[in-house]
């Protein structure tokens, strides 16, 4: 069968990747093209057009590159339109996938969403577009499913694929003296940086954030860079502090690290998953904000917390992430630190609450199934 999938950022080529692989094992005859990255395109699927070309943050960045986008969605509607696959499979990335979607739906195509937009956090209204044109949904997060039954929508909650690679990497992963040295680090003690993957994100969060290495002297800051971003981004926010940047080993960085600044996404749930305390922290434009504080439902940004249902790590927003409380909860979480063994504590918690491996697989298993069924709306 003719697979079409569609991520529009990191995480979702991260989850589309674990997605391609499962689903060559279940069909080995599979043909599958994709909008994604390069983790999709080593797990075997080809790749047409990169994320980093369609990758925008925001209501600003979305409205000032509008042309650019409106470009993208006739770009991907030709090729479908050349491939005409038996199933479009799409990736969170609400704003590009749902007018994919719909297309697709009215070309004939079946249309499977993997990994829900988060509707539960705002603009709830759009769940009548995934009742009009998706024909089944899979959720990661098991609140989820009250969420869209509340809808009259059944959505599938299959586990969460995050598991699968988290713990696929902590197998393969060295001792953590070599790994050290495979990075390019001192003996020092590792802080970890996860600045975000986009130019906006990374110029309005990682300034605050290496303002607080002078408070940290016993440990060295690293920050996990992405190799599509030019290093004079880094370079120049940095300057002369004692920052070290690692690109695209994020998780072998999450391996080593005793504690993280992690801006808030998918980084959150990876780091929580790995065992690593951290501090959430957001920044965005003023417009940006200001829109998000009027329409946001959610009593949290991070997803640890949405899933907790409660703090279980700090969220530091705006202008709460300033130097002083950066300082402040950071050394809350360092070893010896007040909150760290609650922390991790709370991590377990969370990883019982996601349910266990195989989340990928049977995901994978159940949409070949579902299509050699020619099965429709659920």
């Amino acid at each position: 069968m003719k697979y079409f999938i569609i991520a529009g950022e990191p995480s979702g080529d991260l989850h589309g990747s674990n997605l391609i692989l499962n689903l060559f094992e279940a069909d080995p005859a599979a043909d599958i093209v994709c909008w994604g990255g390069d983790l999709m395109s080593r797990a075997g699927g080809r790749v047409l057009r990169h994320y980093r070309e369609t990758a925008f943050m925001g209501v600003w960045e979305v409205m000032v590159n509008m042309r650019k986008v409106w470009r993208n969605f006739q770009h991907c509607w030709r090729q479908i339109d050349e491939m005409m696959p038996d199933v479009v499979i799409l990736i969170d990335y609400p704003g590009f996938n749902l007018r994919v979607a719909r297309y697709a739906k009215k070309r004939g195509i079946r249309v499977y969403y993997y990994i829900s937009p988060k509707f539960w956090a705002w603009r709830e209204g759009r769940v009548k577009l995934l009742k009009r044109y998706v024909d089944r949904l899979y959720i990661i997060f098991p609140f989820e499913t009250e969420f869209f039954r509340k809808h009259g929508y059944t959505a599938h909650f299959l586990g969460n694929p995050l598991i699968d690679q988290v713990e696929a990497w902590r197998r393969k992963t060295p001792e953590h003296g070599r790994l050290m040295e495979s990075l390019g680090l001192g003996e020092k003690p590792v802080i970890l940086l996860m600045a975000g993957s986009r130019r906006q994100e990374i110029a309005k969060v990682l300034p605050e954030m290496i303002r607080v290495v002078s408070f940290f002297p016993e440990y060295q800051f690293v920050v996990a860079g992405m190799e599509h971003l030019p290093a004079s981004l880094y370079e120049g926010i940095i300057g002369t502090n004692p920052v070290k940047v690692v690109n695209d080993r994020a998780y072998d960085l999450l391996s080593v690290a005793e504690a993280a600044l992690v801006t808030s996404g998918t980084a959150t749930l990876e780091a929580a998953l790995f065992g690593v305390p951290q501090v959430v922290c957001y920044r965005t434009s003023s417009l940006t904000y200001a829109l998000g504080r009027f329409f946001l439902k959610v009593r949290y940004i991070s997803l640890v917390n949405l899933i907790m249902g409660r703090e279980a790590v700090a969220e530091l927003i705006q202008g709460e992430m300033n130097r002083e409380r950066l300082r402040t909860e950071l050394e809350k979480i360092i070893p010896g630190g007040e909150r760290r063994e609650f922390m991790k504590r709370d991590y377990e918690e969370l990883r019982q609450n996601l349910g266990g491996e195989g989340a990928s697989a049977r995901i994978a298993s159940d949409m070949v199934t579902q299509l050699k069924q020619g099965s429709m709306k659920t």
